[in-house]
């Protein structure tokens, strides 16, 4: 697609086209009722009988259901001209604007998108200063509205050549063709549900124009936002529109709970203490809640508009809600383009408002990352993602104790993971799944029970991962990583299994009488970083507390950069 085949496009003949299908599929409508009311319901009322009846009235059947199958594909031409229109509307509309803006801001478009303007300030014709800037921005709307083109182009494309293919060869005349297309045409127009295979949505999406594309993410945010297999780009500007939402809702709940009531109650308990007032318990609850929600709202928000430059690379909003504690995904760089893709899974006390420390960590990777590939002289992209997609635990007891939080996040961090490679351009060159905390036992229960399209697992701080071994996580043991500092209070989370303890107290009994090899159990299996364990064991700061991996010189930091850039750990 061009510019001046796009511009001089006459649209209106497709919208024409459409009418005379639709006329076409009225009269066949017609032809159809009066088949059935002068031919087949006098045969059915002529009370013949015989074997001839019943060959005649299987041929009148078989007719029937014939007409009806044309009727039906009849109309899906006319629905496919009918999206073929609102796509080339859409994208000549697009081209147009930007090219009267270049006019207005005296800029000269040539025919294969070149864009030149009068740099003399004492020319009628001057430009202005911004003239690149602008130049940069109506190119960049000049070559998206070509491929919205060429989009909506290919797609209607293949739905009419399809629909031809079986007006030609007579497929369109049976009844199971005819319903597989139309089911396939609603289908354009229905969200798949949530959990569908990423591949699948990716195809679905794929099969929409961008006028279509952009119509659901305005129609439907809070089902596009979250859904796996919806491309980045979309992802973003959708949960935007949930997070600008979601401010607005907050904020008028917040507004809506009235003054603090009084802590106390006028009485006192037996002991002759204060009674709470249990208007002021609820209100604290309600208020503390939504407090913390728009807190990690208003991170996020700051984080998007921040101004972009090397410590804070462009953002993206892949997942959003307020539900429970809140839920975000956010990716630094993105994750559909970039050469390396790693996923940082929090742990404990991750939620909607402690999102900032955790962007922050995807920052500090992204910047290790780089610099491990600046000085391999490698030009190849990172994106970190920060995954708090699933429901972490929010204290170290009872909650942390409890497995059942990681279970419950297994599918959820399966069906992301699936997503990444699903809308990402090509192959991803180098795929790292990264974890801290009770994040490491999420993703070794989702690695053992279910496996994980990664290259590397990287386990920090972890109070086991649910496995005895790296190799039960289902990759290549070489490419697991593991770090905990020896001032780590994790290395306390003491095994509460009985073949954990088991293990300890022998291994404790060896190592009294100096024979112990350091094998050590933690409360969801084998400690990571020792030798039976089997992973590559990353340097750590020797006073490293459970949240300082991430600390300005930290040589743990170093190693994370590595393995996700995909460089040899040093």
């Amino acid at each position: 697609m061009d510019i001046k085949t796009l511009h001089d496009a006459d649209i209106i003949g497709i919208s024409t086209a459409k009418s005379a299908f639709d006329t076409l599929s009225t009269a066949f409508g017609q032809h159809v009722e009066n088949w059935q009311h002068e031919v087949v319901d006098r045969l059915h009322n002529s009370q013949w009988t015989g074997t001839a009846a019943d060959h005649a009235n299987a041929r009148m059947q078989f007719l029937e259901n014939e007409l009806k199958a044309a009727q039906q594909e009849i109309g899906l031409v006319s629905r496919a001209l009918q999206d073929a229109y609102d796509g080339f509307a859409a994208a000549q509309a697009h081209l147009i604007n930007a090219l009267d803006d270049a006019k207005t801001h005296k800029l000269n478009v040539a025919a294969d998108g070149g864009i030149t303007w009068e740099k003399d300030p004492n020319s009628p014709n001057f430009a202005g200063t911004d003239a690149e800037n602008q130049a940069k921005q109506i190119q960049s709307r000049i070559t998206a509205a070509l491929n919205e083109a060429d989009h909506a182009d290919q797609t209607i494309n293949a739905r009419l050549t399809h629909l031809a293919g079986n007006a030609s060869n007579g497929t369109g005349l049976d009844s199971a063709t005819a319903k597989s297309d139309t089911d396939a045409a609603n289908a354009l127009q229905t969200i798949p549900p949530a959990g569908t295979d990423p591949n699948s949505v990716k195809a679905w999406w794929n099969g929409l124009t961008d006028d279509q594309q952009q119509r659901m993410i305005l129609n439907h945010p809070d089902q596009i936002g979250n859904l796996d297999g919806i491309p980045a780009v979309d992802r973003n500007q959708a949960n935007q529109t949930n997070l600008a939402r979601a401010h607005q809702d907050i904020q008028h709940q917040l507004d809506g709970l009235g003054p603090e009531p009084k802590q106390f109650l006028d009485i006192a308990d037996t002991n002759g203490g204060p009674v709470e007032n249990p208007d002021y318990t609820t209100w604290k609850q309600k208020h503390d809640d939504l407090t913390d929600k728009m807190t990690g709202i208003t991170a996020i928000e700051n984080r998007l508009k921040a101004p972009v430059d090397d410590a804070h690379p462009p953002t993206y909003l892949l997942g959003f809600d307020t539900n429970g504690h809140g839920h975000a995904i956010i990716a630094v760089n993105n994750p559909d383009t970039a050469n390396n893709v790693s996923t940082y899974v929090p742990g404990t006390g991750a939620r909607l408002g402690s999102i900032n420390s955790d962007i922050n960590r995807s920052d500090l990777m992204v910047a290790s990352a780089n610099d491990a590939n600046r000085k391999a002289g490698d030009k190849s992209t990172t994106s970190s993602i920060t995954w708090v997609g699933y429901d972490a635990p929010q204290n170290i007891i009872p909650e942390a104790a409890d497995d059942s939080y990681a279970k419950a996040a297994e599918d959820k961090l399966v069906s992301f993971e699936n997503g990444l490679h699903a809308t990402h351009d090509g192959k991803i060159g180098n795929n790292t799944i990264l974890a801290h905390s009770y994040g490491t036992t999420t993703v070794g229960y989702t690695m053992r029970d279910h496996g994980l399209p990664v290259d590397n697992a990287v386990l920090i701080a972890s109070p086991g991962a649910g496995v005895e071994n790296a190799k039960d996580l289902r990759i290549d043991p070489s490419h697991v990583y593991a770090a905990q500092s020896p001032a780590d209070a994790i290395g306390w989370a003491a095994a509460t299994d009985p073949s954990g303890m088991t293990d300890n107290l022998w291994d404790n009994i060896k190592t009294d009488f100096l024979f112990g090899d350091g094998d050590h159990h933690l409360m969801y299996g084998r400690q990571t970083t020792v030798p039976q364990f089997g992973a590559n064991v990353m340097p750590v700061d020797p006073n490293a507390g459970h949240s300082d991996y991430w600390n300005n010189g930290s040589p743990t930091l170093t190693a994370m950069g590595q393995v996700i850039a995909g460089k040899p750990t040093q």
